[in-house]
């Protein structure tokens, strides 16, 4: 399967339509039905449904289309980075949770490209599981990843920062006015909790029980949503501190007691060859 032709797919089926497609590609219609015929028996399988208006993507069709744009994704960065010869230049890319942490990364990138303007940076967000997933796939340089997070198969540099877990409530909740919250007082109040994989081995170390003893009615990977529940009073979310800003909102962030912390940590794949503005970056951090 060539770019090119992975390319022509991917327009099409961003475009909808052939004729869209075509256009954007400056091919003739009947040149793109045939390469996309081609591709199909090429891979022995139908990517497309023709309707009357628009096209639809088989399953096969929806596969492709998500693992193409890693490709091209992929080929892109190698390029970008091949091409930097005596400037140092190309692009890094930083997968990251959220945490306060990713100040550090922040405050690295701009002296490095204070250094060396020619740096660009492509960041991600999402949680361990999605950026440990990115980094293995070769589509991340680094991923920043909030404990518990098997780090077997990386290399890392630990951050002497560490996030703190709470409670977020809604103002009016009965527990908006507690300094801290203990086991006891979440044990039957509807809660949402991360989806990250070895988050609930954590939690359930702190609350002393399985989680299936709580009401927990929901998950998020990322706060942001789950934060905009809270507002609404659906159910109490247990977080780390700093990701959302409750000043000025009808939240409130309150710690657990006793404290729980996590570390954060920068991490990279061991025994992969990184680019020379990849490098640039971990010789600061180091």
């Amino acid at each position: 399967m060539e770019l090119r032709v992975l390319n022509y797919f991917l327009t099409v089926a961003r475009e909808k339509t052939i004729s869209r497609a075509a256009e954007v590609l400056h091919l003739s219609q009947p040149t793109l039905s045939k390469q996309l015929k081609e591709l199909e028996e090429e891979l022995g399988v139908q990517l497309f449904i023709r309707g009357n208006r628009e096209i639809t993507l088989t399953e096969e069709g929806i596969y492709l289309q998500n693992r193409g744009q890693e490709i091209l994704s992929l080929v892109e960065v190698t390029t970008t980075n091949l091409k930097a010869t005596s400037v140092v230049s190309g692009k890094i890319t930083f997968g990251s949770g959220e945490t306060e942490g990713f100040s550090r990364i922040a405050s690295l990138i701009h002296t490095l490209i204070a250094q060396y303007p020619d740096i660009k940076v492509e960041l991600y967000s999402g949680n361990a599981d999605d950026v440990l997933e990115k980094l293995d796939k070769g589509l991340l340089d680094f991923g920043l990843v909030i404990d518990p997070v098997s780090k077997q198969k990386y290399e890392y540099h630990q951050l002497t920062q560490q996030d703190q877990w709470g409670l977020l409530v809604n103002n009016e909740h009965p527990l908006a006015a507690k300094k801290r919250v203990t086991t006891q007082d979440i044990r039957d109040i509807p809660l949402l909790i991360s989806n990250q994989s070895l988050v609930d081995n954590q939690l359930t170390q702190w609350l002393g029980t399985n989680l299936d003893y709580f009401n927990i009615v929901g998950t998020y990977n990322l706060l942001y949503n789950a934060s905009l529940m809270v507002k609404e009073n659906v159910a109490s979310a247990l977080c780390l501190d700093g990701i959302i800003n409750t000043k000025g909102t009808n939240l409130t962030f309150i710690p657990l007691f006793p404290e729980l912390s996590t570390t954060i940590n920068i991490i990279w794949k061991k025994h992969r060859t990184l680019s020379n503005a990849a490098n640039q970056f971990l010789n600061l951090l180091q």
